[in-house]
C-alpha cells in the first residue's frame, strides 16, 4: 500500500522570498503535519519518502519522528516528476507514505484512471490530503481519497 499525501499548507510562493524548495509550512500547515500522524499510523507504515522540498519534508517530520523512522529523500516526488513514482521500488511489500506536490498527485491519477483504476469523478488533492493506494500484484488496484485535516 502507498499513502500519497500531498505537503500542507506551505503559504504562497508570491510572499516567500527564498528559493521555492526551501519554502517552509506555515502555522496551519504544522497543525496539519501534526493531525497527519494519528492518520498515517492507522495503515502502519513502515517507510517514509519524501520530495528533498522542505514543506514536504516538514509535512512528515512528526509521524517520522513519533515513531523513530527516517525519512528518505527521493528527487521522483518533487515537483515536476511523474508517475513513475508507482515503481514497484517503493512499495515492495510495504506500507509507505510518499510526500510529495499537487501536480505529481494529479499525474499519478490521471496514470491510475488511464489503467483502469476506478476513481471518484471529481479529482481532489487538498493540502494534507492523502490518496490510499492499495496494490495487487504490483499493480494499483484501488485508491481512496482522505480528506486534509482542518486546522
Amino acid at each position: 500500500m502507498a499513502l500519497l499525501v500531498r505537503h500542507a499548507h506551505a503559504g504562497s510562493r508570491g510572499s516567500w522570498d527564498g528559493p521555492d524548495d526551501e519554502r517552509p509550512l506555515s502555522h496551519k500547515g504544522r497543525r496539519q503535519a501534526e493531525a497527519l500522524v494519528g492518520r498515517l499510523a492507522k495503515f502502519s507504515p513502515t517507510r517514509v519518502l519524501s520530495s528533498p522540498f522542505l514543506r514536504c519534508v516538514q509535512t512528515v517530520e512528526p509521524f517520522a519522528e513519533k515513531f523513530a523512522m527516517t525519512i528518505d529523500l527521493e528527487a521522483r516526488l518533487q515537483e515536476g516528476s511523474g508517475a513513475a513514482l508507482l515503481d514497484g521500488m517503493f512499495l515492495a511489500n510495504q506500507s509507505t507514505v510518499l510526500c510529495t506536490h499537487g501536480d505529481v498527485v494529479r499525474r499519478v491519477l490521471v496514470s491510475l484512471a488511464s489503467k483502469g483504476v476506478e476513481l471518484p469523478p471529481v479529482l481532489r488533492d487538498a493540502k494534507g490530503s492523502i490518496w490510499v493506494l492499495r496494490y495487487r500484484d504490483g499493480e494499483v488496484v484501488s485508491a481512496k481519497y482522505l480528506e486534509a485535516p482542518s486546522s
